[in-house]
């Protein structure tokens, strides 16, 4: 059986060689499929209709294991969690859960983000090992889901999918992911992410990328100062110091925090995900300032006034 691996993952397995200019806490792996995904996702390298390299997720290239030496590599990493990304297609839950039982042994704390499946299947990755799940709903607003995600599961699915994993998991087990730069508006990705917050789930915040050979390949990535703000925004949402009417908006637009600045930590532009995720350059290259900083920023305070 093969098993996709980041290639940073990879380098901390020992399984290819290069420099790293942060190393992954998380073991970050995914599903092999000799095919595209059955969705068709606008930003994706995986998606039916893209041209991209299958070997790409994001920027990042994720070569092809025979799963012993990926769990030799495991043994040998030094990880504190793996994390299972999944592309969809026919027998992909039950290659999942071989997956998970192959992991077992490890006793790695394991988090697996899936398009929605039953009830009951969650029930199932819950008794064999995982304690967290992201939900790719990506497209922060319900007017462009349908055309970023053209996916087999709507804007309602994923929301009654994310209250499954919830009610099986527990409060925080599941980590919405939303990509900013998608064509959403300011308020309406903190709409969205306070609405998540409300059930009693988590975000991760991506920005988007750009890929050769997706439907998206000509769209710029958002000014890092957006991402700033937004990054700010969700910061009070979650540790629950503001709401987004609380915000200052110029229509649609976050342009101010008024007296809520002050509470804003530097922590807020690090990757936020399961526990010990950092994801270390999956949106931008090396050598540029990162959207997500994989560890606290050096020089947080002056991030701040910079760019609140």
């Amino acid at each position: 059986m093969k098993i996709r691996i980041s290639y940073g993952t990879a380098i901390q397995m020992g399984l290819k060689r290069g420099r790293m200019l942060a190393r992954p806490f998380t073991a970050y792996l995914m599903t092999y499929h000799d095919g595209r995904c059955r969705n068709n996702c606008a930003f994706c390298p995986q998606a039916r209709e893209s041209n991209a390299d299958v070997k790409r997720l994001s920027r990042v290239t994720w070569p092809a294991f025979e799963l012993e030496d990926v769990l030799d590599g495991l043994k040998r990493g030094n990880f504190a969690r793996i994390c299972l990304q999944t592309i969809d297609y026919p027998g992909m839950v039950e290659d999942v859960k071989e997956l998970l039982k192959a992991f077992q042994p490890l006793n790695l704390p394991t988090s697996v983000s899936i398009t929605p499946v039953p009830r009951e299947t969650l029930v199932e990755l819950k008794e064999l090992g995982v304690d967290y799940i992201g939900v790719g709903l990506d497209a922060s607003a319900e007017r462009i889901y349908p055309i970023i995600k053209d996916s087999l599961y709507g804007w309602d699915d994923m929301w009654a999918f994310t209250r499954d994993v919830l009610e099986v998991f527990g409060p925080g087990s599941a980590f919405v992911h939303i990509i900013i730069g998608l064509g959403e508006t300011d308020r309406e990705a903190l709409e969205t992410i306070q609405r998540v917050y409300d059930m009693g789930g988590s975000v991760s915040l991506f920005a988007f990328t750009p890929i050769k050979g997706t439907r998206l390949e000509s769209l710029s990535p958002p000014p890092l100062e957006r991402y700033r703000r937004i990054q700010a925004a969700h910061y009070l949402i979650r540790n629950g110091l503001a709401r987004v009417d609380e915000l200052e908006f110029d229509g649609e637009e976050l342009v101010g925090f008024n007296d809520l600045k002050e509470k804003v930590d530097p922590v807020a532009f690090m990757t936020h995900g399961c526990p010990g995720c950092n994801r270390p350059y999956y949106n931008e290259k090396p050598g540029k300032e990162p959207y997500n900083f994989p560890a606290r920023p050096e020089k947080g305070e002056e991030l701040l006034k910079k760019f609140l």
